[in-house]
Formats: structure tokens, C-alpha cells, sequence
């Protein structure tokens, strides 16, 4: 199960289908409109699993034209995230982008494919030209670095993409650390825990601003750094 397979409920569609008639903003708008729908499920959320509490840093919500790597703990990660931000961009894994129609969806809405093999070369190539002059603008990355949900709540090692981009576009990383999202949706089960109380938060950890022009910058210094502050804020949980 993957809780970016979804079908856009009936208020949505037609948003979605005028939208997809203003090319020049579609991108921005079809940003805005996943960040809506995600925003109405977490609200739908709060009604329907009263002991699930949600702790949102406003400081969180305060972050704009920044690469937010966050640590990773269940498939509702990445929509809670995109609920937080109207102005976003992600990572999906590849192999989304070949879905009839979804994928095409993935691509007009600025979305990122994990990997670049010869079918999205192109997609990828084209994504790059623009994304920095967006996120600039205010958008936010979203990564997820170690690529994969932690099975036992510990951080990960981290791939250097977004780092890589964060360097390309001279833009702060902004870390940040959810928790317990698992406990709600647990990896390796398809189905909401809601019985047990819980509470889920999203915590800004610091935002750090490499001097990416200085001769003594290191991209693997600063993978290391931005991933200890991570497991540093993990720890103290």
C-alpha cells in the first residue's frame, strides 16, 4: 500500500481538470491543491481518531525556500509534510511515474523521480531547469535522506541528493524530526492503529546555511553534520 495511490475526491477533480488548463501556474496550483486534500485528511483525522494527538512546530510551518530533510518512520510521512506546505516539491520513487495517468500527475505537479533511468531522463533534466528559480520563490523541498522507512526508529545513513541540489541552488537545510508516525501506521500492516493513544509531532531541529563558495566546503561534512543533529534530536525524544 502506498498513500500516494489515491483517488481525488469528487470536490477535487474539477479543480484539478480547470487547473490543468493554465499551464503557466498549473504547476503551483496543482501544488497547493495536493497540499489541501492532504491538509482536509489530517483533519478528517482528528475527528475520526480522537486518541491521536498532533503536535505541529510552528516553527515547521514557518520554513520557506528551503531543502527539509526529515528522518522516516511510515508511508504517512511524506503527506504530512505536503499537508504543512502549500508551496512544495518532493522526491517519489520512480517506478510512480510509470502509472498511466498518475504519473503524469507526478510530473505536472513538479514532483521528483528517485531515480533518473532512460524513460525519466528527460523528466528529471526538465525538472532541474526550473526547480531551483521555485524553491527560490518560497517553495520547500521535502526529502526524506535515508530513503527508506526506519524499521526500528533508528536514523538511517543518508543519500546525498538533496544535498546535492541544496548545494546547486544555494539554499539552508531545515531538519526536521517527526515521531511516532508508526505507531499510527505501522510498517509491514495496512491498517490505521487507532485504538491506542498516541501522540505524533513534527519538531523543527535547526536550520544550517553552508558557505557552499568556501573552499574548504564539504558535502560529506555537511551530510554528517545535518545527520548527527538528527540523531541527536532523536535520541533526546
Amino acid at each position: 500500500m502506498d498513500l500516494f495511490h489515491h483517488r481525488v475526491p469528487d470536490f477535487f477533480a474539477p479543480l484539478y481538470l480547470f487547473s490543468a488548463a493554465l499551464p503557466g501556474r498549473r504547476m503551483a496550483i496543482w501544488q497547493t491543491l495536493n497540499h489541501f486534500f492532504y491538509r482536509s485528511f489530517f483533519q478528517l483525522c482528528r475527528l475520526l481518531m480522537p486518541r491521536q494527538r498532533w503536535q505541529i512546530d510552528p516553527m515547521v510551518k514557518a520554513v520557506r525556500a528551503s531543502v527539509i530533510v526529515c528522518n522516516h518512520l511510515s508511508y504517512i510521512d511524506p503527506i504530512l509534510l505536503i499537508s504543512l506546505f502549500a508551496r512544495h516539491t518532493t522526491i517519489v520513487k520512480a517506478r510512480l511515474f510509470r502509472i498511466p495517468i498518475f504519473g503524469l500527475m507526478l510530473r505536472l505537479t513538479g514532483y521528483i523521480p528517485s531515480a533518473a533511468d532512460r524513460q525519466l531522463a528527460g523528466v528529471m533534466v526538465a525538472r532541474m531547469e526550473t526547480l531551483c528559480a521555485d524553491l527560490a520563490g518560497g517553495a520547500n523541498l521535502i526529502v526524506f535522506p535515508e530513503g527508506t522507512r526506519s524499521r526500528d526508529g533508528a536514523i538511517g545513513p543518508f543519500n546525498a541528493g538533496a544535498f546535492k541540489i541544496a548545494r546547486r541552488c544555494r539554499l539552508p537545510i531545515q531538519v526536521i524530526l517527526i515521531r511516532n508516525s508508526q505507531r499510527l501506521f505501522t510498517p509491514g500492516r495496512f491498517l490505521f492503529n487507532t485504538l491506542s493513544a498516541n501522540t505524533i509531532s513534527v519538531v523543527a531541529v535547526g536550520r544550517i546555511m553552508p558557505d557552499y563558495d568556501d573552499p574548504a566546503f564539504s558535502l560529506s561534512r555537511l551530510i554528517h553534520e545535518v545527520r548527527e543533529r538528527m540523531v541527536m534530536a532523536a535520541e533526546t525524544a
